[in-house]
């Protein structure tokens, strides 16, 4: 028995070592992606590749960011969070409304308010897919239709106007700091530290076992339950403080805030080379996957090309991504698998 589990332990490394290389080389290649459409649509467009482009790139991909950190911690376990956008625009409304019935209003209780709901949306989902064991994919479609119903009941009629909304938590949204958007700034401090929790702390690597084999991590003591409980909780919160940063950006909200923001992360996560199975991928890429699918939305815009082009590209990214995912993990196990028989053989 002992050597059984020496040899998952050192099979599960080799894996694990395998998908950070991968997710490294994603993470570049994104990168390199990113940099070559910039400058390809400066050179095609005189005055796109500046400052105020980048600004407003990485403006609009803030909260897409946001939201794409906690979907990427809920999709590595094997899960997917769709309530995500309503989770948004509800954490928005009712902190707008806050703003709007108070004349002397707090900027903390604000966030407090927005992060609080957003936590309370992702309990409850996590709560029903772990304790009553229903797949996630119902739960959260299910949560994003009642969330949304909920949030057109309390909010039929009513808009939200900038001039209730404080000037100096609306500059959050179009000030900067040293040229960076402080909008922007936000999800880049988060996606920081959670991309540095996830590789650094036991309980957040579960997350990857979790992902790579539920039963298997059940029987190496994994509290499987509770982990995926927070996966959800977390992405619950930060889609609250992203309906909290949506008021600060736009300083006007409805019932219809946040609507399909639920495709356009999971798209952001894939994109950025985070397994749709479960395992592998990283809160950086997926962050990189917004900023790529922000980029190519400004750039269909300022080349006249038609932007309903821009979600037929995302699908068609997502579908390469993911086959050449499934072809670079089938090659991998492959070289593993022969590695492991020739060292046998030895």
């Amino acid at each position: 028995m002992a050597i059984d589990n020496a040899t998952v332990v050192l099979e599960r490394g080799k894996s694990h070592r395998v998908a950070e290389t991968l997710s490294r080389a994603r993470e570049l290649a994104i990168v390199l992606v990113i940099l070559v459409i910039f400058f390809g649509t400066g050179i095609k467009t005189s005055g796109f590749a500046n400052l105020t482009s980048i600004q407003q790139i990485l403006t609009n991909a803030s909260l897409f960011v946001l939201l794409a950190i906690g979907e990427t911690m809920v999709i590595v376990t094997r899960n997917v969070d769709l309530s995500v956008g309503s989770t948004l625009g509800i954490s928005a409304f009712l902190v707008g409304d806050y703003y709007t019935h108070n004349p002397h209003p707090s900027v903390v209780l604000a966030f407090v308010i927005g992060i609080g709901v957003g936590a309370v949306c992702g309990s409850v989902i996590g709560f029903i897919v772990t304790v009553a064991k229903v797949p996630s994919l119902v739960v959260s479609l299910a949560g994003l239709y009642i969330i949304r119903g909920i949030l057109n009941i309390i909010g039929l009629g009513i808009q939200i106007e900038p001039s209730v909304i404080p000037q100096g938590f609306q500059k959050i949204g179009y000030e900067t700091w040293a040229g960076i958007p402080w909008i922007f700034i936000v999800p880049a401090v988060v996606a920081l530290v959670a991309g540095f929790a996830m590789r650094s702390f036991r309980s957040m690597r579960e997350f990857y076992a979790i992902g790579s084999n539920p039963v298997a991590a059940q029987l190496a003591g994994v509290p499987v339950a509770r982990r995926v409980f927070t996966a959800f909780l977390i992405s619950g919160s930060l889609a609250g403080l992203g309906g909290v940063l949506f008021v600060s950006e736009f300083a006007t909200v409805n019932a219809t805030a946040g609507t399909g923001y639920e495709l356009l992360v999971v798209a952001s996560c894939v994109i950025g080379g985070v397994a749709i199975f479960g395992g592998s991928g990283t809160v950086i890429g997926a962050a990189l996957g917004a900023i790529l699918l922000q980029l190519i939305n400004q750039a269909l815009v300022v080349t006249n090309v038609s932007p309903f082009w821009d979600p037929a590209l995302a699908g068609a990214l997502i579908l390469v991504t993911i086959s050449f995912d499934r072809l670079l993990s089938n090659r991998a196990a492959l070289a593993l698998r022969l590695k492991d028989s020739a060292a046998s053989v030895k």
